[in-house]
This record gives C-alpha cells, sequence and structure tokens, in this order.
C-alpha cells in the first residue's frame, strides 16, 4: 500500500512447522517473517508447498537417505519455480528483482533453489545450512552449493545444534558459488534463533543494496 508497481517480490520458503500446520495464515512465519517486508513496500510471495498446510493431506516425509526424500526434494523445487511461472503472467510484479528467503528447512533448500532456480537475483537464508552424509546427492544440498552465482546473505546462532556453525554454516557459506564480495554471514550470540530487530534490518539493507528503493 505504501508503493507502487511493479513491485520488487520476495519468494519465501518456511521452516520444518509447516509440515505439521494446517493453516498458513495462523502460522507464525507468516507475520514474523514477512510482516516488514510488505511494511518496506515490497511483495511477498508464501507458496503452499507439497506437504505443507493444506497440502499436508496425511504424508510422512523420510528425511533420510532415502529415494523418497529425494521425490520430496524434486517435488518443493518445481513447486518453487511454478510459483514463479505464475508471477511472470501479472504485470504489477517487478521480474528483474525476484528474491529469496528461507527460513531454517527454507535455509537449507535455498542452497538447491538458489541453484537451479535461474530467475533468482538475490538469497537471503536464515538458520540454515548444510546437511551432510545423510541423503542421496541429488537431495544432498553440497550438491548444489557452488552453482549459487547470486548474493547471498546468511543469518545464524552461533549455538545452534540443528546447523552447528562450524561443522554446517561456515561450510555452506564457503562453498557458495558467490563471489566473496556479494556474500555474507551474521552470527549472533543465540542458538537456532536470530534477533528480529537484527533480521529485519540485515534483511532490507540486503534488499536496498541489490534491488534498490521500492517506487514509493
Amino acid at each position: 500500500r505504501n508503493s507502487t508497481p511493479p513491485y520488487q517480490t520476495i519468494i519465501f520458503f518456511p521452516g520444518a512447522g509447516a509440515l505439521h500446520r494446517t493453516d498458513l495464515f495462523e502460522a507464525r512465519d507468516t507475520k514474523w517473517y514477512l510482516d516488514y517486508l510488505l511494511k518496506s513496500g515490497r511483495a511477498v510471495l508464501f507458496p503452499v508447498y507439497k506437504g505443507t498446510f493444506e497440502r499436508i493431506e496425511g504424508q510422512g516425509i523420510s528425511w533420510g537417505q532415502t529415494h523418497q526424500f529425494t521425490e520430496w526434494v524434486i517435488k518443493w523445487v518445481k513447486d518453487f519455480s511454478r510459483s514463479i511461472d505464475y508471477l511472470e503472467i501479472r504485470e504489477d510484479i517487478d521480474m528483474d528483482n525476484l528474491g529469496y528467503l528461507g527460513d531454517s528447512w527454507g535455509g537449507y533448500m535455498g542452497g538447491i533453489i538458489s541453484a537451479v532456480e535461474e530467475r533468482l537475483k538475490l538469497a537471503i537464508i536464515i538458520r540454515g545450512g548444510l546437511y551432510k552424509g545423510w541423503r542421496y546427492p541429488e537431495a544432498e544440498g553440497i550438491t548444489y552449493i557452488s552453482r549459487v552465482k547470486i548474493p547471498v546473505l546468511m543469518l545464524n546462532g552461533k549455538y545452534d545444534i540443528i546447523f552447528p556453525v562450524e561443522t554446517n554454516v561456515k561450510p555452506m557459506f564457503d562453498l557458495l558459488g558467490t563471489p566473496d564480495e556479494h556474500k555474507v554471514l551474521k552470527i549472533y550470540e543465540t542458538d537456532h534463533f536470530v534477533p528480529k530487530n537484527e533480521m529485519i534490518k540485515e534483511t532490507l539493507d540486503w534488499l536496498d543494496k541489490y534491488f534498490g528503493p521500492v517506487n514509493k
């Protein structure tokens, strides 16, 4: 409401809690990660990925080294790309300024999606990292991360036990194919959590830097 089209647009990929909640609009992610983006004058697309929210349909997901998990990864990437296909038919979307925002599970998926979806211009990964050694290569982030070339901002907690900094976060950051001057890793004195005020500041600064100011 405080900007004019075409809108810079951020596409969101949520944390794993989305696999257990049935209503997107009641999910914490919807407000915690997205309200400030809308207030900044940007558009946000939050796809309902296969197996999440209204598309749970009772499916179980095996997170280990299984062919089933590989098929899930393919479905999630397809959902993401089809969402961009939808944006392409809208005249109010700035297709030259599409960004990825992923949290936790979405942070992990960001290492894959940002490598294979060429229409993205930047990525912001919150509480994300690599999972190493328990997936087939075609579903493993480390297979893709060196193919990511766009600007990447990573925000992580120093004491995160889901994505430990030394074994999962820094390797992801170091292996990014993005030139050093266009990737940044911020570490906070937290666990699997990033302070919202810091997330807002760093995210909006990153968008302003690479997308420029919104159309007021």
